[in-house]
């Protein structure tokens, strides 16, 4: 058994076990945030992982160009796809884990309070109006 074979396979591991926590942090954790935050960074890097251990086993030259190829595109991709996704949950109205706390440092969100904690402001009503 050679250096290449053990790096690679080395690395074909270490890639398939993130990407196994990957998994269990999709079903473990509390709220759509943290699930986003465990498969985007753990899912991306296992998958990295995986791709060098393949180039690393396989290292002709069109193997090495596609696959570093797909390596850059994950690097690229994952964080801000990713970040989209958490953003369209917080757009949404998803709610934190309990015991969460956000950028104000409000614990959880309350209603009638934007994104900067502050209480927004009531509707003015003309008196001749609201009767």
């Amino acid at each position: 058994m050679s250096v290449q074979t053990v790096l690679g396979d080395v690395l074909l591991l270490l890639g398939v076990l993130l990407m196994v926590v990957a998994g269990i942090g999709l079903v473990r954790l509390p709220d759509v945030y943290n699930r986003t935050n465990a498969v985007a960074k753990a899912g991306g890097l296992g998958l990295v992982l995986v791709l060098l251990g393949v180039v690393v086993l396989d290292p002709g030259p069109a193997a090495v160009v596609v696959l570093l190829l797909a390596i850059g595109l994950q690097l690229f991709t994952v964080p801000i796809a990713g970040f989209e996704i958490g953003q369209a949950a917080r757009l949404s109205g998803a709610p934190l884990a309990p015991g969460t706390r956000d950028r104000a440092g409000l614990t959880d969100r309350e209603p009638g309070r934007g994104d900067d904690g502050e209480r927004e402001a009531e509707p003015e009503q003309d008196e001749a109006e609201g009767r």
